[in-house]
């Protein structure tokens, strides 16, 4: 197995992916395949699903021998692949005769490489037994779906989290609006549906849940994965989050809403 990274924007958005996830599970199983590389879990408390994935043409390279599962700490494989330089190539890979470990290296591109880029970066990982029985996603029409700009996004929760530990969401078709209170005050941002990349909400409806903020804020920590981040909402549904990796790759988030009390 080799899988190869050299595309800057690319090897950014693969080291973001992981800042997410780690955030969300300590252990993490990559399930890889000739056609693609898939991960799929739950948080701790089982609050979100998160899904990824990616496409083997996404990558600069993708040599699948056989379909192969790879479980690992997910903070330990972060911490690795941060260590990334801009102009290196990320490569991982897998001996065929050591199944219990995997190689990352970080190789200077030619072309690229600046003074203090040269030195190759090679590393040892073990992997670890974790089970995990994945769950078939159903497709649902949602109620309401916007996107937004995804630094706007980070910049938002960021701050939203700053007031408060859950979030009401309230859709309409005049606007969106983002609520948060508690012990230190009230904090409410207002969206005007022009200021939304893309905005669609079923004609006289109106949506209002309640989610909680700090799994959002870990969700949209990042603005590196794509330049939009999409929500779909119902009120009978998990709500999702879609992040567009490109290449027809994708990773999404799903999580319920909050009951009222």
């Amino acid at each position: 197995m080799k899988i190869q990274i050299s595309d800057k924007k690319k090897k950014e958005a693969f080291v973001s992916l992981f800042q997410i996830l780690k955030n969300c599970s300590s252990l993490i199983t990559m399930k890889i395949s000739s056609e693609s590389l898939h991960i799929q879990g739950m948080d701790k408390s089982h609050v979100c699903l998160f899904d990824a994935k990616i496409n083997s043409t996404w990558f600069s390279s993708f040599e699948i021998k056989k379909d192969v599962n790879l479980s690992f700490d997910s903070s330990v494989f972060y911490s690795i692949i941060s260590s990334k330089s801009d102009s290196q190539d990320l490569i991982i890979t897998m001996e065929d005769d050591n199944e219990d470990t995997i190689h990352i290296q970080f190789i200077p591109q030619e072309k690229e490489s600046k003074k203090g880029d040269c030195f190759k970066k090679f590393f040892k990982m073990p992997l670890t037994e974790y089970e995990y029985d994945e769950m078939a996603i159903p497709s649902v029409e949602y109620d309401a779906e916007f996107s937004l700009s995804s630094k706007q996004i980070s910049d938002m929760f960021s701050q939203l989290s700053n007031f408060g530990n859950d979030i009401v969401i309230k859709c309409s078709e005049e606007e969106i609006s983002l609520t948060t209170n508690g012990v230190t005050g009230e904090m409410r941002v207002d969206i005007p549906i022009d200021d939304l990349s893309s905005y669609s909400i079923i004609e006289g409806e109106e949506i209002i849940l309640t989610y909680s903020l700090s799994y959002i804020n870990k969700m949209c920590i990042t603005n590196k994965l794509s330049n939009d981040i999409e929500f779909s909402l119902s009120n009978n549904c998990p709500m999702k989050i879609s992040y567009d990796l490109g290449d027809n790759s994708l990773l999404q988030f799903f999580m319920a809403p909050k009951m009222n009390e």
